[in-house]
């Protein structure tokens, strides 16, 4: 039915005939029906750009967003990168031929936990002094010979020629 009307005869006779019941939306409420209905077309358009907007903006692609890459291995970060808050991570490498950078304002913290994370071994670098806080502190060569050694109980000087200036 075109005009979505339904006519419905009701079954008691009077004097003047059957009479004719309309069902159905009609006048003032049909139009706030077709308003609210638009709006919400309205709505789902706007949310529908606004999200494709952010998925322009923010370089979202299937391999990741951004900078970050999804690989087979984990994540993968190119570029320079900003940190507000700590950064856990198991592996943290540059790529091959390329140093890799740490820069604070005020200072980069190395932490090293056990399984309770309770600090082990921390290292503070700082832009008065670099700090090391551990039960033994160790300076070595490339092929592994003991430079400098220090621990609670004594302090190793490996080297065979030791110079003092001063």
């Amino acid at each position: 039915m075109p005009q979505e009307q339904y006519a419905h005869r009701s079954t008691m006779h009077t004097s003047e005939g059957p009479q004719v019941y309309k069902v159905g939306i009609y006048g003032w409420r049909k139009r706030c029906l077709y308003f609210f209905v638009l709006l919400l077309m309205i709505l789902i358009l706007v949310n529908l750009a606004m999200t494709i907007w952010i998925l322009k903006v923010m370089n979202f692609t299937i391999d990741g967003m951004g900078n970050l890459r999804i690989t087979e291995k984990g994540l993968k970060l190119e570029g320079d990168s900003e940190f507000l808050k700590p950064l856990y991570a198991k592996e943290i490498r540059s790529r091959p031929g390329n140093p890799l950078y740490f820069q604070s304002a005020r200072n980069v913290t190395v932490n090293i936990l056990n399984e309770k994370t309770k600090v082990l071994t921390r290292l503070v670098t700082g832009p008065q002094a670099v700090e090391a806080h551990s039960q033994k502190f160790e300076v070595k060569t490339l092929s592994g010979k003991l430079l400098f050694s220090a621990d609670d109980n004594e302090v190793v000087v490996g080297a065979e020629r030791l110079r003092v200036l001063g």
